[in-house]
């Protein structure tokens, strides 16, 4: 490699590390989930937005008659957030190769648009007949396409929205266990994330709202949209 080609593979690396870590952004967005869902299943009608583990066990809730579910809610959202996890594909297949970094925050800026969006409708129409549609369709499809950028990105144990095998690893890893916990600090940091975030999330929504809470998720998406790094 010549010197010119190594100056350019320096810059590019500087610049790929410029802002905060991939974990530290996804855990953050970890947090974030925790609001999102804590808006939607107790503000909308009992419908997960970010959890689409909990939401297909909901859409045979309400298909079986479940009285408190609505197949309705469940199939927008589900729609909606598959729609977002294509366009984040193709959002990857685009752009992936090259920047980390300017993918990631691409992305999130989508994520922190779509949010803010429907922060101004639960704001402005807070009792209208479309709105929960709206605050739906919007949620879903945003954490369907950061979803899929999650999942492309590769970081280990952050899914930022699925704890399932995240708490399978920390027991089966555990001392308790086969003792090769070796990630088990990253894993701990985001269950505790979605559990303050879902608390949270809770807190304002029996006290304040939907608003408010799809607000601080928005501005937290779009800080970290700006700060982002393209390393682990």
């Amino acid at each position: 490699m010549s010197a010119a080609e190594e100056a350019s593979a320096q810059e590019t690396y500087d610049r790929e590390a410029r802002g905060l870590r991939l974990v530290v952004v996804l855990l953050a967005l970890t947090v974030v989930s925790g609001l999102i869902d804590a808006v939607s299943y107790l503000g909308l009608g009992r419908v997960f937005t970010a959890n689409m583990t909990g939401n297909v066990v909901v859409l045979g809730f309400a298909a079986a008659g479940a009285p408190g579910f609505s197949v309705p809610h469940t199939a927008t959202s589900l729609g909606c957030f598959l729609l977002g996890a294509v366009t984040g594909g193709r959002l990857a297949a685009r752009v992936g190769k090259g920047s980390r970094r300017t993918w990631t925050r691409l992305t999130l800026t989508a994520e922190a648009a779509l949010v803010a969006l429907s922060a101004a409708i639960a704001f402005a129409w807070p009792h209208a007949t479309g709105t929960v549609y709206a605050l739906i369709a919007l949620t879903g499809y945003a954490m369907g396409l950061r979803n899929a950028t999650v999942r492309k990105l590769g970081v280990a144990d952050l899914t930022t929205t699925v704890l399932t095998m995240t708490l399978t690893g920390l027991a089966s890893e555990s001392r308790l266990g086969d003792a090769t916990g070796h990630r088990s600090p990253r894993r701990t940091a985001s269950v505790i994330a979605m559990l303050v975030g879902a608390c949270l999330g809770a807190w304002l929504v029996l006290h304040h709202g939907l608003g408010i809470p799809l607000l601080i998720a928005a501005v937290t998406s779009g800080v970290l949209a700006a700060l982002t790094s393209g390393r682990e």
